[in-house]
């Protein structure tokens, strides 16, 4: 008989067990030295994505620098008849006049487009930051000012702007923005010069504005 009891409470054991492992609490079940089963609740610990329970580790700089060391080429665009100097190694989408260069979630674009009259302050202001706004992602626009480059002055519009949306995930992030409008003979270069909002550019993005040369 004391074979039996054990059987029977190594079975109920195991019923318990199952009937609660799809639960949000874990029982665990255990017979005492009468021979009479025991319950107790034990919290599941929760599990964030990916099955990790720890932090993210942190990022020795904002995601998106870059390097102080990077290597810069001159690119010339014979169809849209300017050059200035890009990123070494970054990806290349070429369309006519118009290209783009890609590492991550930093880029660079130049946009060549007919003109009737040059860009000012106030026609940049009426046209394209309307077209930003109406257009963009969660667009903020910070700030819209004349500079002179070497190459020439231009209008810059900084902004804010939410990338596009993962094509698996959906998640956006967030992208700080220059757009710089140079124009000659009725002709007008956009340069986008794009990067995580936070990342530290400024020496790189002066580079390559600064670059920028009809020919």
């Amino acid at each position: 008989m004391s074979k039996l009891r054990t059987y029977v409470a190594l079975t109920t054991v195991v019923a318990l067990v199952t009937v609660v492992s799809g639960c949000g609490t874990k029982s665990v079940a255990s017979t005492n030295s009468s021979g009479s089963i025991q319950q107790t609740q034990q919290p599941q610990q929760p599990q964030q994505a990916g099955g990790s329970t720890q932090p993210a580790a942190t990022q020795p700089s904002p995601a998106g620098d870059i390097p102080d060391n990077q290597l810069f080429v001159n690119y010339v665009s014979q169809a849209g008849r300017y050059s200035l100097d890009v990123p070494e190694g970054w990806a290349r989408t070429v369309k006519g006049s118009d290209v783009s260069f890609k590492d991550k979630l930093n880029s660079v674009q130049v946009v060549v487009t007919k003109v009737s009259s040059p860009p000012t302050l106030d026609s940049v202001n009426k046209s394209q930051v309307v077209e930003l706004k109406t257009k963009g992602r969660a667009v903020k626009v910070t700030s819209v000012k004349n500079v002179t480059l070497p190459g020439g002055s231009a209008v810059v519009i900084s902004y804010e702007e939410n990338s596009t949306p993962d094509s698996v995930t959906g998640k956006q992030d967030r992208l700080e923005n220059n757009q710089y409008f140079f124009d000659s003979n009725g002709e007008m270069a956009t340069l986008t010069l794009s990067a995580p909002l936070g990342a530290d550019n400024v020496d790189q993005w002066n580079k390559m504005s600064g670059s920028f040369r009809w020919r």
